[in-house]
């Protein structure tokens, strides 16, 4: 038995939510584990930032194309014809048959890959340009506590993926018997897409500066224009606000009653359980930017840079922490 047969034998759960939705969460532990290895011998914080995307893309295709690969290996267990790679074009068609794809599973997972490209390119470019993350100076040194850092990437990025892999979880047999547009899809999708646009603009706006500041075309220590004198974080604004997004997009799924028959659950109890499953994306995000590694982080050092400056203080004064003003 090959090892992919083993894994799919030993994660061949009566329900077939789990079947797709505990591999999908163990890829990303699997795959944090496999570039911490190297990450640790080598000292290097280089790729960290860069797998955490790759991990996203990695992870979200297999929650989709899973299902498919496991009726592919029973078909060839049995010596039977394979069935067909699902088209994506199918999903907005329904003619993508047993084992097609439904519209919002493709557009979610579609979402999240675009950012997850966008953020992992960016970050990425900027450690190349610094050298280093200043993050890992003193965490890179011990081999416990980087292999840590790397998971508790992947349970970021669990928690993050989990109301969009939940959703791809569910047979889109079942999801097509839902409306074809909801209040909850236009009102989440919506909000990822500001969310996104605002992470976006915010970062251009921040790395402009800095390219500026290099060629000496100002002397300011602290940016305090555009989006950034609306928020003195507007980038980690416009991403609690996508995930918010996705969240609320998921639930109009989730806690509906097809996924809550989808999940295998019933009744008020499954609806909670759909609700939860979303609400931890958004919710754990959050925690991470205001309480742990965003703002936290970035406030503190600032603060010991600059805090005895009256045009700093002026700036905290005027400028919400958070959520912009406008």
């Amino acid at each position: 038995m090959t090892l992919l047969n083993s894994i799919l034998h030993a994660t061949n759960f009566r329900n077939p939510f789990l079947r797709t939705l505990v591999p999908s969460v163990g890829a990303a532990f699997a795959i944090q584990a496999g570039v911490a290895i190297p990450s640790i011998l080598a000292e290097s914080e280089r790729f960290y930032d860069l797998s955490g995307s790759l991990t996203y893309l990695s992870v979200t295709a297999l929650s989709l194309y899973l299902p498919t690969l496991r009726a592919r290996a029973a078909a060839a267990a049995v010596g039977a014809t394979k069935p067909a790679w699902p088209s994506l074009l199918a999903a907005f068609t329904g003619t993508g048959g047993p084992n097609g794809l439904n519209w919002r599973q493709v557009v979610l997972s579609a979402a999240v890959s675009v950012w997850a490209t966008r953020l992992g390119s960016y970050l990425f470019q900027r450690v190349l340009a610094d050298g280093h993350d200043s993050r890992f100076d003193e965490i890179k040194k011990s081999p416990p506590k980087f292999l840590g850092a790397f998971m508790a990437q992947a349970t970021w990025v669990s928690l993050c993926l989990m109301p969009v892999l939940a959703i791809n979880s569910i047979p889109h047999t079942l999801l097509s018997t839902l409306p074809l547009l909801s209040l909850p899809d236009i009102l989440g999708f919506g909000l990822f897409v500001s969310g996104f646009a605002f992470e976006v603009a915010a970062d251009r706006q921040k790395n402009a500066w800095v390219q500026e500041k290099k060629q000496k075309k100002h002397e300011e220590d602290f940016l305090t224009r555009g989006l950034w004198s609306k928020s003195r974080h507007p980038n980690y604004f416009g991403e609690s606000t996508l995930w918010t997004g996705i969240a609320i997009a998921s639930a109009g799924v989730l806690a509906s009653k097809v996924g809550v028959v989808g999940m295998g659950f019933s009744g008020a109890y499954g609806r909670l359980v759909g609700a939860g499953l979303c609400a931890v994306s958004p919710a754990f995000v959050t925690f991470l930017l205001l309480k742990v590694s965003g703002v936290p982080l970035s406030e503190n050092k600032y603060d010991q840079k600059y805090g005895d400056r009256k045009d700093y203080q002026e700036w905290k004064r005027n400028t919400p922490m958070f959520i912009p003003k406008f």
